[in-house]
């Protein structure tokens, strides 16, 4: 993966002094609120008791490229929502009732690793999901109760969510590879998926109801192609394996599941025709750094974690990143997965470079001048 410096001296500037980021860019909205997992965990998880304190994100060697120590983030620095032009957002738990009310340009609920569905769902199925997951309902209800801390009425919330942007993941795919992982076939995983996409409308669902009006519901990514899938279903068969190394059969479900997603977004645009709902090709922005990288000197290292041990993958579920003697690679940027469920710096940099300027445009935002970095 090559990113240029200058890219790189862009990204922080808009992270580090986002105080002038209002006179570059110019939206339709004033507030952002993201639900999610662990691509825009910023701290959340970290704070979930008893159970987030203990969390390898709360630990070394995660922050180890910026800012030197642990943050929440699952990563070795940034990740995807750092790169906003907003500047300041938060995660939601670490609110408390001297800040509550203040005003932020943005509010995180996303929680790394969690699904879209919820504890009683995975139990009927014999499927474990960490205990500080959060499912999405569970995050939309911490958003009501952020909600009473900033807008007395049920009109003044839905004035203000008039002008925000609501983003409803990436989060699902914790809902297949949770499964998959733990030796539920394809077919099975795949009866599952409606009750996904149902939740996911219901709740995009409840939040127009409320007022919203500027909504991103971002597809999966590729998780055929991540380690701790790779690993947990590696085969002999070559035929299982695409021209990335990725697994076909997974990738086929992720694939179908956002054809079905898509299709329930077209029937709530159907619906709501006054309310912008857009779907985030999130699954096309990994395949292409992962096909970049699969070019030059890095393809060896595409497919493996940079924080792990063990097998073609580096990856250990029983040695997580983070524990006793797990090594972390030298140079974190040479990698796309940081410990084998989550990206680098480096790679979220590329992702939102690839993926950020097109949703400026969709969403009409415009830049009023021109930063003398750009």
């Amino acid at each position: 993966m090559k990113v240029s410096f200058k890219l790189i001296c862009i990204l922080i500037l808009l992270v580090q002094t986002c105080s002038t980021c209002g006179r570059r860019i110019k939206c339709p909205f004033q507030y952002l609120y993201h639900f999610g997992d662990g691509v825009t965990d910023i701290g959340n998880s970290i704070r979930v008791f008893p159970w987030g304190p203990s969390n390898p994100a709360a630990r070394y060697p995660y922050g180890t490229t910026y800012p030197g120590v642990p943050t929440g983030r699952w990563s070795d620095g940034l990740i995807d929502f750092d790169y906003s032009w907003l500047p300041h957002v938060i995660p939601f738990l670490s609110m408390n009732a001297l800040n509550a009310s203040k005003s932020y340009d943005g509010v995180i609920f996303s929680v790394a690793r969690s699904p879209v569905l919820d504890t009683t769902f995975f139990r009927t199925k014999h499927v474990t999901i960490p205990s500080y997951a959060v499912s999405l309902q569970k995050q939309l209800s911490w958003f009501k109760t952020y909600l009473t801390s900033v807008c007395s009425t049920t009109q003044d919330c839905a004035n203000r969510l008039r002008k925000s942007l609501i983003l409803m993941g990436d989060i699902e795919g914790n809902d297949i590879g949770y499964p998959l992982a733990q030796g539920k076939s394809i077919a099975k995983v795949k009866s599952y998926v409606p009750f996904v996409i149902r939740a996911i409308i219901k709740a995009t669902t409840e939040l127009i109801n409320m007022g919203a009006t500027l909504i991103i519901i971002p597809g999966n990514s590729p998780i055929g192609c991540y380690p701790y899938i790779l690993t947990a279903l590696r085969t002999n068969d070559p035929t299982a394996y695409d021209d990335l190394g990725c697994l076909k059969n997974v990738n086929d479900l992720i694939l179908s599941k956002n054809n079905d997603l898509q299709n329930a977004i077209k029937g709530l645009n159907r619906r709501f025709p006054n309310v912008n709902i857009i779907f985030g090709n999130f699954y096309n922005g990994v395949i292409d750094i992962l096909r970049e990288a699969s070019t030059d000197s890095e393809r060896s290292m595409a497919l493996k974690a940079c924080c792990g041990i063990g097998g073609k993958y580096n990856y250990n579920s029983e040695r997580f990143c983070g524990s006793p003697g797990v090594p972390v690679c030298h140079n974190p940027e040479k990698y796309i997965f940081w410990d084998g469920l989550h990206f680098t710096q480096e790679a979220y940099d590329r992702i939102e470079y690839d993926l950020i300027q097109p949703a400026l445009k969709t969403l009409n935002c415009t830049r009023r001048i021109t930063s003398n970095f750009m």
